[in-house]
C-alpha cells in the first residue's frame, strides 16, 4: 500500500515543471521535519504514543488548572450550558 503510494507521487512530480516540483520537495521537506525528522516517521507510531508524546509536552502546571468534573460538565464548558451536579 505504502509502496503504491510512494509510486503513484513520484510518476505525479515527475510530470511536473521544475518549479512546482521544487515547491513539492520543499513542502515534502516541512512535512518530514513536522514529523521528528529521519528515524521517526508518524506511521511507526499508534495513536496511543501519539497521545502519550503531545500529553507529555502539557506542563503539570496546566493539568492542575483542568476542572475535576471536566467529562461530566463538558456541554458547560464548551457551551455554557448549566453544570450538573454529581
Amino acid at each position: 500500500m505504502a509502496a503504491d503510494i510512494e509510486q503513484e507521487l513520484i510518476e505525479k512530480v515527475r510530470t511536473l515543471p521544475l518549479e512546482k516540483q521544487k515547491k513539492v520537495l520543499s513542502y515534502a521537506e516541512e512535512l518530514r521535519q513536522q514529523n521528528g525528522g529521519e528515524g521517526s516517521p508518524v506511521e511507526d507510531l499508534t495513536i496511543w504514543e501519539m497521545v502519550k508524546d503531545v500529553i507529555l509536552e502539557v506542563p503539570a502546571e496546566a493539568w492542575e488548572e483542568l476542572p475535576k468534573d471536566g467529562s461530566r460538565n463538558v456541554d458547560h464548558y464548551l457551551y455554557g450550558a448549566p453544570k450538573r451536579e454529581p
